[in-house]
């Protein structure tokens, strides 16, 4: 992912920040940017998301919660230069596009429910909206002005593939389809139907109450139950029909996959994608160290003050960062998996490349808006 918050930018970005003048005009603006104000309630709707995650009564420290909301306003600088730098290139984000990322949004939830939720969770609509355009301003910052500065040769790619051949290399496997039901006699016939027709779409319609699912499974992630049934058996073959908590299931044993290294053709997208990453974070890095050089950037006085008051955080942490350290990561909800079923960047050999931001079609959550972006 492509960081925002960089250290050594955020510490020169402290020393370029100066105070807006405690005028009635300036009142409700916490920042501006070029001259462009940032709101308290941009800050405040911010910080409530970042928040919403968390359990209990928990009520953060005054450090702490002045540490967060230097790290939120860092942010919505950064993406208020992001909107300017459109703005220059005649690629703002216009009111139609804004319109479409919302009702794709809105897409997601049953009718009238979008607007439940908005009341059920305390947000500002048009704080959201705000919000919503900030995500897409980066989006198309990086699709069309950083990605159309990069460029990948040949031979970078092949010095990446043989710099990180570990990472293409893909241990045995096996593809497994798994018959579930609510007891082993409608298990049995749906697997003896699929074995004579071998059309597993078909079993779900004539075997109403049972499922199939077809998961792929590295051979050192099975678990004890799943290497006793598929061992000894031949692409083809059904195992035994085993029982556990949920029901009644039997694996077929699809395809069987020996350990082997991707060659250089399969492994480029896969290269291309972690180059890229690297890419784009050094030309955004740049890119902010020369919009912060130039930019015209004051904060409101009373942030000042409260920094200079603080006993335990020096002035110029707290501008606009403030955190002594990264923030504690909230580890995402994730659906169980059958035991040894690969990721789809497993199966790539690679953990930690991203390719270009927006490739495929993707849904704004609702709950993520608002939130670190990703750039």
């Amino acid at each position: 992912m492509i960081k925002l918050r960089n250290i050594s930018v955020l510490l020169l970005l402290a020393f370029l920040l100066g105070a807006c003048s405690g005028d009635s005009d300036d009142m409700g603006i916490v920042a501006r940017v070029n001259g462009e104000p940032i709101y308290l309630t941009q800050l405040e709707f911010q910080h409530d998301q970042f928040q919403a995650d968390s359990v209990g009564t928990y009520v953060p420290s005054v450090e702490k919660l002045r540490n967060e909301y230097g790290e939120i306003l860092a942010d919505l600088i950064v993406q208020e230069l992001v909107v300017q730098e459109l703005g220059r290139r005649d690629l703002a984000v216009t009111d139609e596009e804004l319109r479409e990322a919302e009702e794709t949004v809105r897409k997601d939830y049953p009718e009238g429910a979008f607007d439940q939720v908005l009341v059920e969770e305390y947000i500002d609509l048009k704080a959201w909206r705000r919000q919503l355009r900030y995500y897409l301003a980066q989006k198309k910052f990086f699709h069309q002005v950083l990605r159309a500065q990069i460029k990948i040769d040949y031979k970078e790619a092949e010095k990446y593939y043989r710099d990180h051949i570990s990472d293409f290399y893909l241990p045995e496997s096996l593809r497994v389809l798994v018959v579930r039901g609510p007891s082993r006699e409608l298990v049995v016939k749906a697997v003896e139907k699929y074995l004579k027709d071998h059309d597993q779409v078909n079993l779900a319609t004539a075997f109403g109450e049972v499922e199939t699912r077809e998961v792929v499974v590295r051979e050192g992630r099975l678990s004890a139950p799943w290497r006793n049934a598929l061992g000894g058996l031949k692409p083809g073959q059904a195992s035994d029909v085993l029982t556990d908590r949920f029901g009644f299931e039997a694996l077929v044993l699809l395809e069987r996959s020996e350990a082997k290294v991707l060659p250089p053709a399969q492994a480029y997208p896969l290269v291309e994608e972690a180059l890229l990453e690297k890419k784009l974070q050094h030309a955004f890095e740049e890119w902010l160290s020369g919009a912060l050089a130039s930019a015209d950037i004051k904060v409101s006085e009373h942030l000042l003050n409260a920094a200079e008051n603080s006993d335990d955080v020096p002035p110029v942490e707290m501008l606009p960062d403030g955190r002594e350290s990264e923030p504690e990561a909230v580890e995402p909800d994730v659906m169980p998996e059958e035991p040894g079923v690969e990721s789809d960047a497993e199966q790539g050999g690679m953990h930690d490349g991203l390719g270009e931001p927006g490739q495929g079609d993707e849904t704004i959550p609702l709950d993520q808006v608002g939130e670190d972006t990703g750039i």
